[in-house]
């Protein structure tokens, strides 16, 4: 069964993230290790919300159960590489929200050529009162969509 999909908002503002390469990002041959993308994006993801105002997801659990946006689904396309002493602008917007989940888009770049892009479908948690290690999506939270429109 899909999820509703909400009414229309807003498009999001597209946020930048900033990323040093450094040495040991690299493998032997001075090319970025392919899985430091997905970390970039991971960081991207957080300073996205970072920047639409949410406090870190430690001060969210404390005040509203809110553990984080784990990732459910990613999918990468690899363009063009890098290597260390770049600096790569990571462009991240959500360009969709269903009920419970929405969707980032990365798009990396070195001086304003792509070098990757990546979706990633995340969800908003909540520890599951019956069994505190395991977490359940919930609803997106309207203040939170509002704050990133």
């Amino acid at each position: 069964m899909s999820e509703p999909t909400p009414t229309a908002s807003p498009a999001p503002t597209p946020r930048l993230y900033r990323v040093e390469v450094q040495f040991g990002d690299c493998d032997p041959a001075g090319i970025v290790f392919f899985p430091n993308f997905l970390r970039w994006m991971d960081q991207a993801s957080l300073a996205y919300f970072r920047a639409c105002g949410l406090p870190p997801w430690r001060e969210l659990e404390r005040s509203r159960g809110i553990v984080g946006t784990p990732l459910l689904e990613i999918q990468t396309r690899f363009v063009k590489s890098a290597t260390y002493g770049e600096t790569l602008e990571i462009e991240t917007v959500i360009e969709h929200w269903a009920a419970k989940t929405f969707r980032h888009r990365h798009v990396i770049r070195r001086d304003g050529v792509t070098l990757c892009e990546g979706t990633e479908v995340r969800a908003f948690v909540v520890r599951d009162p019956e069994d505190p290690a395991r977490l359940r999506a919930i609803p997106i939270p309207d203040d939170i969509r509002a704050l990133c429109a």
